[in-house]
C-alpha cells in the first residue's frame, strides 16, 4: 500500500540557499508552538522581511530547513525553501521593465 500523495525528497538535490545567503520571506510565518517564549499564532516573520541563512538542517530526512536570522526582528526561525526567495531575485522582480 503506497502513500496517497508522494512528495519530492528535497535532500536528494543540493540546498537552494547556502549559509550567508540573503533571503526574503514570501509569506507571514506564525508560531506553530515550536518557537519558545512566544504565543501560538504570533507572527514571527512578515512577508517581505529580509534575513540571512545561518545554517541548514533537515526534517524527516526529506526536507531542508533553513535557520534564517531575521536581524530586524532579533529572531532565528526555521523555514522551508518554498517560503523563501533570494533577496537578489526579489529585487529583480521589483524593477520596472
Amino acid at each position: 500500500m503506497g502513500l496517497a500523495r508522494e512528495q519530492e525528497v528535497e535532500i536528494r538535490s543540493d540546498p537552494v540557499f547556502m549559509p550567508g545567503a540573503r533571503v526574503v520571506s514570501k509569506k507571514h510565518i506564525r508560531n506553530d508552538g515550536t518557537y519558545p517564549l512566544r504565543e501560538i499564532g504570533d507572527i514571527l516573520v512578515r512577508k517581505g522581511d529580509v534575513g540571512y541563512v545561518r545554517d541548514i538542517g533537515t526534517f524527516l530526512q526529506q526536507f531542508y530547513i533553513y535557520a534564517v536570522e531575521w536581524v530586524d526582528r532579533g529572531t532565528i526561525v526555521g523555514m522551508r525553501g518554498k517560503e523563501l526567495i533570494s533577496a537578489d531575485a526579489a529585487g529583480q522582480q521589483e524593477k520596472p521593465q
